[in-house]
């Protein structure tokens, strides 16, 4: 698959960018017109710097690979600082001149690891828009003949305004000549890359058809989006008209009601036990409402990193909300549809049943669905089906348990998965869509009988003070 380049050299010739004159070297060397950047002499002592130390071998080759840092000029003409993992300075310096740029200074430190490295903070997986338009736009190339090093160098040029996304692309050109494999290279990001596409990109180097696999993984993708903007967009709106009804509430107890309050107590008016327990809400919600909201945030952090963190908890709320009417569907709906359309792609590019399991176990956050993968793997050892893995589990439909039967039994598997996702795929989108026309009457009375509740127990003693006065 790595066509057309040569692995990086172990030295570098660089005796022709030595610096002469700071002056000639900014407007000659570097060929810098008044209409691209200015480059400082303090830049070009780097540069100078730079090119004594890889020339007198001050920085060897290390035996596993580091994060830099560089600053250079790009075949645009503009200075750009951003981080490349390498096993040298001299492997960096080689790998971005022959890119057409101009390195001032390369650098590394424990801190720049611990931002940019593989588990840096600021090292950010892909967004699933740019996944599938990476794939379908590689895909293209390919099928076109462009070779798969040209390619991603394309990509890079034409996907790099991003600087996490400009670290990825020039990652895996610079793997890819040294000669590694394209799986490797994605492999050697696997923080970066789904599990899922690293294992479907090695089975397509296996079988020799990368582009329909890129295509595949492309739907694959698209269709997973979908559904997690589905259940997104079911979560938001109920959840805005929420805050939105928690804000009126709070306003009207906060502002309106203390002004009903000094009313009734100057007139000695009389008040119902649930206009006094309004009053008294709002005195305690006055009081203390810096309170009430650093306490949830606080508990809210808690509830987030319990979630995280401690797989026992995890289980148990992914449980509850998985039981809850209505809701708990939508969650089930999803996971099917992603399980069995991964599952599916997996068995029609020959992958193992087992070691599909183990991916399936990878790509879900799920607890109650990774226990059931781990099942199948122990069903299967035993000799018996991938169905009873499944029966009678309640986070399991039997409409999806009978088809994947009849596809063990029909020897026809893959499709009968694609057809579960295809059927869970379209009662998500259904749930959905009716969830959210509910939802709207049902929070809008919510709200009324909230808020006109409110009003109308503080209102009510108005009139007592009207009668007492006729």
């Amino acid at each position: 698959m790595n066509e057309d380049k040569k692995p990086a050299n172990t030295k570098t010739e660089v005796k022709d960018a030595k610096v002469v004159n700071p002056k000639e070297e900014s407007n000659k060397v570097l060929g810098v017109t008044q209409k691209q950047t200015k480059i400082s002499p303090a830049l070009l002592a780097d540069r100078e710097k730079l090119i004594n130390e890889i020339n007198s071998n001050q920085n060897p080759r290390a035996d596993h690979q580091v994060t830099y840092r560089y600053t250079a000029l790009n075949p645009d003409g503009k200075l750009v600082k951003n981080t490349f993992v390498a096993y040298s300075k001299m492997e960096v310096f080689t790998f971005f001149e022959n890119e057409g740029y101009k390195v001032f200074k390369i650098e590394t430190s424990s801190s720049i690891d611990r931002f940019y490295g593989a588990n840096g903070f600021l090292n950010k997986k892909m967004s699933t828009k740019d996944l599938v338009f990476w794939l379908e736009q590689l895909s293209t190339y390919l099928k076109a003949g462009i070779p798969l090093t040209q390619a991603m160098e394309i990509l890079s040029k034409q996907m790099g305004k991003s600087d996490n996304l400009k670290r990825i692309f020039d990652r895996i050109v610079y793997d890819l000549t040294l000669g590694e494999n394209f799986s490797t290279c994605l492999e050697n990001q696997s923080n970066i890359f789904p599990a899922l596409l690293i294992n479907m990109i090695k089975t397509a180097e296996a079988t020799g058809d990368l582009e329909g696999t890129l295509d595949d993984m492309a739907a694959y993708y698209s269709n997973v989006e979908k559904t997690r903007k589905e259940m997104k967009s079911a979560l938001t709106y109920p959840i805005l008209i929420l805050l939105f009804a928690f804000g009126v509430v709070a306003f009207i107890l906060i502002y309106l009601v203390p002004q009903f309050e000094n009313i009734y107590a100057t007139a000695g008016a009389k008040v119902s036990p649930l206009t006094a327990f309004i009053i008294a809400a709002s005195k305690f919600l006055k009081a203390y409402i810096l309170s009430i909201i650093l306490g949830i945030i606080l508990v809210i952090i808690v509830i987030v990193l319990l979630y995280k963190k401690v797989k026992a908890i995890r289980f148990y709320m992914q449980t509850f909300a998985m039981k809850l009417p209505v809701f708990g569907n939508m969650i089930i709906y999803k996971e099917i549809t992603i399980f069995t359309r991964t599952f599916a792609n997996l068995l029609k590019n020959n992958v193992f049943i087992t070691e599909s399991m183990d991916i399936l176990v990878k790509i879900t956050n799920n607890e109650i669905y990774k226990q059931i993968m781990i099942n199948t793997v122990n069903y299967i050892g035993r000799g018996d089906k991938i169905s009873e893995a499944f029966k009678n589990n309640w986070a399991i439909p039997e409409v999806a348990y009978y088809m994947m039967q009849t596809g063990e039994s029909t020897g026809q598997l893959a499709e009968m998965m694609e057809k579960v996702a295809d059927y869970f795929d379209t009662q998500h989108k259904t749930l959905v869509d009716t969830m959210k026309s509910l939802i709207e009457p049902v929070l809008i009375l919510f709200l009324a009988v909230v808020v006109g509740g409110i009003i109308i127990s503080i209102i009510m003693p108005m009139f007592g003070l009207y009668s007492e006065l006729m």
